[in-house]
This record gives structure tokens, C-alpha cells and sequence, in this order.
């Protein structure tokens, strides 16, 4: 049987080895509560503190910024909920903006409290490569706006956001307004690809998830700079700085810190994916007519490619990739098996034709050029017998 080609990094990343030894003897021998006071209890705290002593250095950032949470998602909810609850707890109703290409996590969290009447909502438009259109989110600002939440990288087209311009709007509108409005950004598909150095970046929060930077699921990041206050997210024994209670995932925390650790060690790959990316990119669109690229090339992680063959249903091609041991998706992986239309491409104005018929395709550290030549035959020989 012929080896299956894995080319949906975006969704998820194999755990590695590095990765996955340093998190097993948490589960074997080191199993004690990080909350006990004995030896057991002390070791897994200890192991706790080292793996958020790794994340603080990859972002530039002091321990006590560091909040580990279940996942990205958790992470995100956690910025925007508890920033929304605080302004509720004294009787305001704040405004809040989020790219319209973010992701669900932010999306719906949004939704819901506006359908609900407790927030004002503002979606920062994209142009078609993308990418924020910066004088249209500076109009949104307002005096009583409390959060903005733009992405670092798009999931699904891997388009790179301009943060750092983003944070400079925040901050000269704070100061021209004597107001504080707090900047998040979610960082999941960006941080083993680019500077996350929250300080450079000038964010208030930053979402990071362990299964996108070869670490383990179940495991995600919030940095909350140190004056920031936002209200609990779950409440209890008060673990995380009180604002996250619940036995800490140990194994995963420390394959998080671990996974991390390795993320500047393993950066010259990116040169060898953004090179296999290219040859993908030509290749398909050498051997395919009516093949378009989705989203700016220029400003993209370099392991994304989302490209339409028009003529032929998204839904319809990643199965018949599937059956031939090609994996690629729809776009975010927690919408692919409802294979909803993409959000983003619809905020980028593409037409129905491209939106139906778009795929991600994302690489990873294992892929290989071999890997790439087979599966471009494959993809071929797919849409070919799709359109016919």
C-alpha cells in the first residue's frame, strides 16, 4: 500500500519525539496534583513553571503572563469573555471589533454576547488578497470600544495581518482619546513561522495551541500582559492566576513548553516548506487550467496554500483525494465535516465558483518533495475526472 500524503498541517501537526518523551513520564511516574504540597505534588508544579518559563521566553514575556489553558480556543474565548464580563460587572456595554476572516473561536464568541444585547459588534473588513484594510478598521475605533481581536495568520488562506500597524492605531487612539482599548491576536498558525515577540508586537493578548506547533492537543496558551485585567474564566480552586481554575494537564503543559522550546531550532525548515509550497503552487498550476491561489503570496506563512479549481465541488475532490491517500481540507478543520462555506473567502469577495471549489493545502517539518510529486499527480488526475 502506498504511503499516505498528510498535507493538513494547518489542522494539526504530528507530536514530535522530542516532544512526546519529555510529556511521558507525567502520565507514568510523575502523576502528583501540581496543587499538593508534597514531593509528588512539588515535581509536576516544578515541570509547570519550566514549560511556562519556555513559553515566556519564545514571547518575550514575564511568567506571570503566561496562562495555560485546554486549547486555542479556550485561550481566545478566555481574552474575549473575560474582557467582555468586566465591563458588564460595571454596568457598561462595550464595543468590540474583530476581523471578519477570524477564526470561529472569536467569531461566535462575539455572536453570542451581541445576538444577547450585551455587546456592540464591529467586523473589520479584509481587501481581496486578505489582508485587514487598515483605514477602515481605524474608522471603527470608538471612545467606548474596550477590545479589537485581529489574527496574526489566517487559518485558511495563511494571510499575515499587519499587528504591529494594528497595535499603533490601538495605541495613538488611546492617547489621543484617554481611553484603553485592548489589543488581542490569535497566534495559533503563526508561531512556527513568525516573530511572536509580544513586546515588538505591542498586543495586549496572544492565543498560541500546542497541536499547531508540533506539540500535543488538549493544550493551549494565553499571554495576558502583566496590568491587564480581565474577569475569571472558570471558577474554583483558582489555578492559572485564579482566572482559570482546574487541575492542570500536566503531560500536555510540558509537552507545550517543550514543543516551543523547539520552534527556533527547527525555523531553517521553513525555508525547505516554503520551497516544497512553490513547487507545489507551479506544479498544480503548470498541469491544471483554471486554477487560482486564494490570498496574498506575498504576506502568507509559508506552509499554506489555498487554491479553487473551478468547475469542481471542494466537498466532492478532498474525498476523492482522501480514497487516493491524499489529505487536504476545506478550509478550519472545525467546520470541514459540515464543509460550511468558507467565511473568509466570502469576506475577500471571491466568487461562489471559487469559494465551492477551494482547498487548503498545508505542509508540515515530515513533508517531503516526493510526497509533493505524488500528490500533484494525484490532484490532477482527481479534478480531471471531476470536471469530466
Amino acid at each position: 500500500m502506498a504511503k499516505r500524503i498528510y498535507l493538513d498541517n494547518s489542522a494539526s501537526t504530528p507530536v514530535e519525539r522530542e516532544v512526546f518523551f519529555a510529556m511521558r513520564p507525567y502520565f507514568l511516574k510523575k502523576y502528583g496534583n501540581a496543587s499538593s504540597v508534597h514531593s509528588f505534588g512539588r515535581e509536576v508544579q516544578d515541570a509547570i513553571d519550566n514549560a511556562r518559563l519556555e513559553v515566556a521566553k519564545f514571547l518575550n514575556a514575564s511568567l506571570e503572563e503566561i496562562l495555560f489553558t485546554s486549547s486555542a480556543t479556550e485561550a481566545s474565548n478566555m481574552a474575549l469573555v473575560g474582557t467582555i464580563r468586566k465591563f458588564i460587572k460595571n454596568g457598561k456595554k462595550p464595543h468590540i471589533i474583530v476581523s471578519a476572516i477570524e477564526h470561529e473561536s472569536i467569531l461566535e464568541t462575539a455572536s453570542y454576547f451581541h445576538k444577547i444585547g450585551q455587546i456592540e459588534l464591529s467586523y473589520a473588513p479584509v481587501n481581496k488578497d486578505g489582508i485587514l484594510i487598515l483605514d477602515e478598521f481605524k474608522r471603527l475605533l470608538r471612545k467606548d470600544t474596550a477590545l479589537v481581536s485581529v489574527m496574526h495568520a489566517n487559518n485558511e488562506v495563511g494571510t499575515i495581518q499587519p499587528i504591529d500597524e494594528v497595535s499603533k492605531i490601538i495605541k495613538s487612539f488611546n492617547q489621543e482619546n484617554k481611553t484603553d482599548v485592548l489589543f488581542h491576536t490569535d497566534s495559533a498558525q503563526s508561531a512556527n513561522f513568525l516573530d511572536c515577540n509580544v513586546k515588538r508586537l505591542g498586543v495586549d493578548m496572544m492565543t498560541l495551541s500546542g497541536h499547531k506547533i508540533y506539540g500535543p492537543k488538549g493544550v493551549g496558551v494565553l499571554f495576558l500582559k502583566e496590568g491587564v485585567k480581565i474577569e475569571p474564566f472558570l471558577l474554583g480552586s483558582k489555578q492559572e492566576k485564579g482566572l482559570r481554575s482546574g487541575t492542570e494537564n500536566a503531560p500536555a503543559i510540558v509537552g507545550m513548553g517543550k514543543a516551543v522550546s523547539l520552534v527556533k531550532q527547527k525555523l531553517p525548515l521553513n525555508k525547505k516548506i516554503k520551497e516544497l509550497r512553490d513547487f507545489l503552487l507551479e506544479s498544480l498550476l503548470n498541469s491544471i487550467d483554471n486554477a487560482y491561489v486564494n490570498g496574498s503570496l506575498k504576506r502568507r506563512v509559508e506552509h499554506n496554500l489555498n487554491i479553487s479549481f473551478l468547475g469542481v465541488k471542494n466537498s466532492d475532490l478532498i474525498k476523492l483525494l482522501d480514497l487516493n491517500g491524499v489529505a487536504v481540507s476545506a478550509g478550519a478543520a472545525c467546520y470541514s465535516k459540515s464543509l460550511k462555506q468558507s467565511h473568509v473567502l466570502r469576506a475577500m469577495g471571491l466568487s461562489e465558483d471559487r469559494i465551492d471549489s477551494a482547498i487548503r493545502i498545508s505542509l508540515g517539518r515530515t513533508t517531503t518533495k516526493s510526497d509533493i510529486k505524488r500528490a500533484v499527480k494525484i490532484i490532477k488526475e482527481s479534478v480531471t475526472k471531476l470536471r469530466r
